[in-house]
């Protein structure tokens, strides 16, 4: 009796396990079937132009470089590594530096691009809109009109004064938003 009881109780217990892995198999094809997000939040004066599609969303994180000039603290260079907004591996997809330039670490395409506008947040730098100067490349960045820097933390330049030629990286984190030209 006591086998008996035990293959029913093993049996249900693989049944009940096989049930949960197909369900959420299920779940996950649905999910993935799902449209994209077709829209990001954020402020009115970050608006991009009708006319584009957001293309794809990218968390980042990496310094705000500051040199000393003239006694104040001036943006160098941002240094970020980005990757899919919600991937947990945070396997690097892109790379943000002067320029501002953007290069795809997968397939090499870039953008260059220049704020058109901003929204100031207490505590950490702005956020803005840019607009696309020059793309290269047939991927990734291929034919980028707009990005938005969103969700910023972090970044702000010192508020003590400089001496010389000192430079600092102060850490940010952001999210940005990419558009290319609706079809």
């Amino acid at each position: 009796m006591k086998l008996a009881k035990r293959l029913i109780l093993t049996t249900t217990a693989l049944a009940a396990v096989t049930a949960g892995t197909l369900l959420s198999a299920t779940v996950g094809q649905a999910a993935a079937s799902q449209p994209a997000r077709h829209t990001v939040d954020a402020p009115a004066a970050l608006k991009v132009p009708d006319g584009n599609r957001l293309t794809g969303v990218f968390s980042a994180e990496g310094v705000q470089t500051y040199t000393c000039t003239d006694g104040a603290w001036k943006l160098l260079e941002p240094a970020a590594t980005l990757w899919a907004k919600n991937d947990h591996s945070r396997r690097t997809l892109a790379l943000h530096s002067r320029g501002p330039v953007w290069v795809s670490t997968v397939d090499g395409s870039a953008v260059n691009a220049a704020a058109v506008a901003n929204s100031p947040k207490t505590g950490t730098i702005p956020e803005l809109l840019l607009k696309s100067t020059t793309t290269r490349g047939t991927g990734t960045f291929a034919d980028v009109s707009y990005i938005q820097r969103l969700n910023t933390r972090g970044g702000v330049a010192p508020a003590t004064a400089c001496t010389g030629t000192d430079q600092v990286s102060v850490p940010y984190a952001a999210t940005y938003a990419f558009y290319k030209p609706a079809k």
